[in-house]
C-alpha cells in the first residue's frame, strides 16, 4: 500500500481547510518545500499536492510553491488544482510531475481527460470529489448532477492510471474514512 501525504497549497502556504471552505484554512506550514522534505525524511514515497487557489481560479497559482516542491523532493509528485488544458498537463509534466490530477475538466470535458490519457500514458488520474454522493467542480464552489460512479465509469478503458477520491463531508476534520461511499 501506498500512502500519499497531502500538501494543500492556499496562497503559498501549507493549509488544512474543513469540508473544502476556504475561510476555514489553518496553516500547518508556511514552507512547502520544507514540508516536501519532511514527508520524504519520514518514508513516504509519493506527494500529493493541491493548488487550492489555483482550483478556484481556474488555473495555477501557487506555481512557484510547486516548483520549490519539486525541488526539494526526490520523490514523484502529483498536483491538482486548477489545470484544465492538454498544454497546462504538458508544462506540468515538463516542469517534473510524476502526475497529473485532472478534476473539474473530467465532468466539464471528458474527452480532454481522454486524450491526456493517450498523450501522456499513466501520467493522468482523475479527481473525484464528492459531497453527498455527487461530484463538485471548481474547488468544490459547484455541486454537478453527476454522481460519483457514473463519473468514475466515463474512463473505464481510458488508460487512467488512478482516481483520487475525496469525500468532501469528511475532508479536514479527522472522522475517518466513510467507507461506504469510498470502496
Amino acid at each position: 500500500m501506498i500512502l500519499f501525504p497531502a500538501i494543500d497549497l492556499k496562497d503559498g502556504k501549507c493549509v488544512r481547510l474543513k469540508h473544502g471552505d476556504m475561510a476555514t484554512a489553518t496553516i500547518y506550514n508556511d514552507d512547502p518545500a520544507a514540508q516536501a522534505r519532511a514527508f520524504e525524511q519520514q518514508g513516504f514515497e509519493w506527494l500529493h499536492v493541491v493548488d487550492l487557489n489555483g482550483a478556484f481560479k481556474g488555473q495555477s497559482v501557487n506555481s512557484a510553491a510547486v516548483g520549490a516542491i519539486l525541488k526539494a523532493t526526490k520523490n514523484p509528485v502529483q498536483l491538482g488544482g486548477g489545470i484544465r488544458t492538454l498544454a497546462q498537463v504538458e508544462d506540468w509534466l515538463d516542469r517534473g510531475l510524476a502526475r497529473i490530477i485532472l478534476g473539474t475538466v473530467a465532468v466539464r470535458d471528458p474527452d480532454l481527460v481522454r486524450q491526456a490519457c493517450k498523450a501522456f500514458p499513466g501520467k493522468i488520474a482523475v479527481g473525484i470529489d464528492a459531497k453527498g454522493g455527487k461530484v463538485a467542480v471548481e474547488g468544490w464552489a459547484e455541486a454537478s448532477s453527476l454522481g460519483v460512479i457514473e463519473l468514475a465509469r466515463k474512463f473505464e478503458g481510458a488508460g487512467v492510471a488512478a482516481i483520487i477520491y475525496t469525500d468532501i463531508d469528511r475532508d479536514g476534520v479527522l472522522t475517518g474514512i466513510n467507507w461506504d461511499a469510498t470502496i
